[in-house]
């Protein structure tokens, strides 16, 4: 055998550029991590600045801004009840809608469809979430709301209604929903599968009383991150739900949502400095809080769910 002699002094030139070349990619992801961290808390800094001015007005109480049932800024009232009613109105249909076919579509996916039919749903599924949301919000107003007008009647459900909005919303979810759901199921162990097929139980038995239930964490998780993309939806909800805040629970009804109000105001002539400009951000923070909280949940979740079939 022939041997090799390497050369020390090649040998150490080689690995310090080996080292620089590690020492300068590990630097640009640490930068990259740093930028998002830094716009992070840049966002919350600029939101909560924002929201001091607001609250700091003599002319807002910060317990009447909770509990107040009146959103009209321009007379002096700031209860925000009525566009976190709307904007909760429509995340719970959106997932109503949603919830149930993301788990039949997920139970398909990981247990029935063959290989030839995942290449064709999947990419379908992509292309359905890759959709700008204003093609969402305009099927909604042009063939959602008159297919409800032709069910209910035209005197029960008005031009602009939260129950457009909310179905569509479920619509542009579903993708989600379904991707993160069948993720949970295909992460179970494949004794549990195995085990009750060996017991006799039929394929839609094991999916609905094995599998569905040992992957509840998951599908909790999924759900969680569904609601929080739901709540921040903006042009939907701005196009079909209606403007002008009111409180109601009638969903053929037209309501103001925090979204829809936000990208109403910012569109429109209003001062920097000004109440109707500091409540944007108020609004915001109240949002951002809601996403966070639900954020965390399901990371919450899914942690535990690998923890427990690890």
């Amino acid at each position: 055998m022939r041997t090799v002699n390497i050369d020390p002094t090649e040998h150490h030139k080689l690995s310090r550029r080996l080292n620089l070349g590690e020492k300068t990619i590990k630097f640009f992801l640490f930068l990259c991590a740093a930028v998002s961290v830094f716009v992070t808390v840049g966002i919350v800094l600029v939101l909560v600045d924002q929201s001091l001015l607001f609250f700091g007005s003599e002319q807002v109480s910060l317990i009447e801004f909770f509990t107040g049932t009146t959103w009209e800024p321009q007379i002096g009232s700031f209860g925000i009840a009525p566009l976190l009613l709307a904007t909760l109105l429509t995340c719970f249909i959106a997932l109503a809608l949603a919830v149930p076919l993301g788990v039949a579509l997920a139970i398909y996916l990981s247990e029935y469809a063959s290989s030839r039919a995942k290449n064709v749903l999947k990419p379908l599924l992509d292309l359905l979430s890759g959709i700008p949301t204003i093609v969402f919000a305009y099927f909604a107003l042009s063939f959602v709301t008159p297919l409800l007008r032709s069910i209910f009647g035209i005197e029960t459900v008005e031009i602009y209604n939260t129950a457009s909005a909310g179905i569509v919303i479920g619509l542009l979810i579903i993708p989600m929903l379904t991707t993160l759901m069948e993720d949970a199921m295909s992460s179970l162990p494949a004794d549990l599968k195995q085990t009750a097929l060996s017991l006799g139980a039929t394929r839609i038995e094991t999916s609905l009383q094995i599998l569905l239930p040992a992957a509840k964490a998951g599908i909790l998780a999924a759900v969680s991150l569904g609601f929080s993309r739901a709540i921040g939806e903006t042009m939907i909800v701005a196009v079909a739900a209606g403007a002008g805040s009111k409180l109601t629970l009638n969903p053929f009804e037209g309501a103001e949502t925090m979204t829809g109000y936000m990208i109403r105001i910012s569109g429109g002539d209003i001062s920097y400095g000004t109440k109707d400009y500091s409540s944007l951000f108020a609004i915001a923070l109240v949002l951002f809080v809601i996403t966070t909280a639900l954020n965390l949940l399901g990371r919450t979740i899914l942690r535990r769910f690998k923890a427990v079939y690890k």
